[in-house]
């Protein structure tokens, strides 16, 4: 095989399973099962992208075994540093690969270490570096006395080391690629690195080793030992997963990627490398449970930021440095398989009163541990006030869709309300906050509670919700509240299949046809059965969510429960989340337990 016909090969888009992840807070890459990078976006999130086979662009990195192979790989524990690994008839073979900590908003350093484990290794690599999403070719190719190749894309200097017997080869759309065969003898090791910086200071590449010995170190003080928590490893993953999506300026991202389709055969498509009020919630709560302060911190700071800006106004998504998201607009690509390509967020234009409550519910766990500093009191103060002024306002709700005084809204300010009080310096302030929150409860009791005990999603929409799971698990109402057992026991029996859980019926399908089953429901699903004692159902719910992944442990936010396949943007932090989240209740519940016996 020629080693264009490699690069094309290593660019066929995969099932979202076999992706790992590579993030230093203000970008991500996916690697493909090939070694190919598929999507990665510079110099932030939700700049355009400089490789993006993975939805029909240009632009890759791969670095491939020559002969036939086949594929697996792993994380080192507690970081997102990836090992490629590759079985070919002859060598087995691992490639190592991180983005380069600490980071910077404008730089990456991209690390690859190939080492051939067992026997002798031909490998290809190609680099064919394209900007805005693949209509921009690398320009001013030139290699250096140094072997070190530079260029530029757009305004993005580039440099390239390792790749000193590479040749420049059209790349079939006006522009040229780097290509090279290299043989790894048994036990040899081939450093990469590739520099992209948006001015001329620390182009050049840093030594390797360094690089290698820096992020290892940064990615064992930023990812705690999580002692306190069930399936600790997967639970260390998550938290290295959020980490990663989290940028230095606070905001963390919902997803790293765009228009990878949440439906298996329609185009259903949204751009989440934004930060969602509601997302940044749950990370934070779920960081406070397992003692992963330090995101917990990061999660409070940008609620704080946002709410004391923006008020009772406060938008459901912002870019990660707290700016406006942009509007929707189509990219002239073909697109992953099943779906169409759009960045920009519909989001801008919602009102969703629900993060207000999840802001509060945030600032009510850092303040159980000492955390909450006089500007977040404040940002609680104006949370609470946005409330007492919007509630009776229809909103978009957790799903995101057409505006009503949705149950879960409701429930969830009243949750959070709740939460804040117990911490309130002031007992006329708890007292009125705590008075807000019943008034909220009976009033959407009156409207939203079917007939046979449970809540429905809104005064004018009778159907069960999974989101109605949270509010007895934040605390809303009592968990042995007759609404909260009906509540429960409808949804395990009308919107679960096979161990996992669909958010609501969008029609009169059966359950999967529509859309796949929502992870992070059946993570809820989880604690609300710890929360009634039953431990053994918790369990249950949490190991078969936990295992909808592939062998990177990513997980989507949507699950095909028939084919087994990840559905949406990769990876969906909001699920990592709860999977933290769960991991800590279920020590807690079994740690409690056995304190019992």
């Amino acid at each position: 095989m020629s080693a264009n016909a490699d690069v094309v090969a290593a660019a066929v888009p995969q099932v979202l399973r076999e992706y790992a992840i590579l993030a230093d807070g203000e970008r991500g890459i996916l690697v493909g099962p090939r070694g190919d990078f598929a999507w990665m976006c510079f110099p932030r999130w939700d700049d355009d992208a400089f490789f993006s086979s993975l939805i029909g662009g240009s632009g890759s990195y791969a670095i491939t075994p020559a002969e036939r192979c086949v594929w697996g790989g792993y994380y080192e524990e507690g970081s997102l540093i990836w090992h490629s690994h590759w079985i070919t008839n002859e060598a087995i073979i691992e490639c190592r690969e991180a983005l380069a900590l600490p980071s910077r908003q404008d730089r990456a350093v991209v690390l690859r270490r190939v080492t051939a484990i067992r026997g002798t290794a031909p490998m290809r690599v190609s680099l064919n570096l394209r900007g805005s999403f693949g209509e921009e070719p690398t320009r001013h190719l030139k290699r250096d006395d140094t072997g070190v190749w530079r260029g530029l894309v757009g305004e993005t200097r580039i440099a390239w080391l390792g790749g000193a017997d590479a040749s420049l080869q059209p790349d079939g759309r006006k522009g040229k690629s780097l290509t090279q065969s290299l043989i790894l003898q048994p036990g040899q090791t081939h450093d990469f690195m590739l520099v992209l910086a948006q001015s001329t200071d620390d182009l050049d590449p840093p030594d390797p080793e360094w690089a290698w010995q820096g992020t290892a170190a940064a990615w064992s003080d930023r990812v705690p030992g999580l002692q306190y928590t069930v399936a600790q490893r997967d639970a260390r993953h998550a938290y290295a997963v959020l980490h990663g999506l989290t940028s230095s300026s606070g905001g963390m991202v919902a997803a790293a990627t765009t228009s990878l389709p949440e439906r298996a055969r329609q185009g259903r498509n949204y751009d989440y490398r934004y930060a969602w009020i509601r997302d940044q919630c749950y990370a934070g709560q779920a960081a406070a449970a397992a003692g992963g302060h330090p995101l917990m911190d990061t999660a409070v700071a940008f609620a704080r930021d946002r709410l004391l800006a923006d008020g009772k106004h406060l938008k459901p998504a912002y870019t990660v440095t707290g700016g406006d998201v942009p509007d929707e607009r189509p990219l002239v690509l073909p697109g992953y398989p099943g779906g169409t390509n759009i960045v920009g967020n519909w989001v801008n234009q919602q009102f969703q009163l629900d993060g207000f409550g999840e802001s509060l519910l945030l600032f009510a766990a850092a303040a159980r541990h000492d955390h909450l500093d006089a500007d977040a009191w404040r940002a609680a103060e104006v949370a609470a006030e946005a409330i007492a002024a919007r509630w009776h306002e229809p909103d978009a709700g957790i799903w995101e869709i057409t505006p009503k005084a949705w149950t879960h809204s409701r429930l969830i300010c009243a949750a959070g309300l709740r939460a804040v009080s117990h911490h309130s310096p002031g007992d006329e302030q708890a007292a009125r906050w705590a008075s807000l929150a019943d008034k909220i409860v009976a009033d959407t009791a009156r409207h939203a509670v079917t007939r046979s005990g449970h809540w429905q999603r809104a005064a004018d929409d009778p159907n069960l919700d999974a989101a109605l799971l949270l509010p007895a698990v934040r605390g809303a109402i009592p968990a042995d509240d007759p609404r909260s057992i009906a509540t429960l026991h409808a949804i395990d029996d009308q919107l679960t299949e096979d161990g996992y859980v669909y958010r609501y019926r969008p029609d009169e399908r059966p359950l999967g046809n529509a859309e796949g089953a929502f992870l992070v429901c059946g993570f809820w699903m989880a604690l609300a059965w710890a929360q009634q004692g039953d431990h053994t159902a918790a369990a249950r719910w949490f190991e078969r969510n936990r295992a909808a992944c592939g062998p990177p442990g990513l997980l989507a936010e949507e699950f095909n429960v028939t084919q087994r396949q990840l559905r949406g943007n990769l990876p969906q932090a909001f699920v990592h989340a709860l999977l933290l989240e769960c991991a800590a209740a279920q020590h807690t519940r079994s740690s409690e337990g056995f304190d019992e016996e």
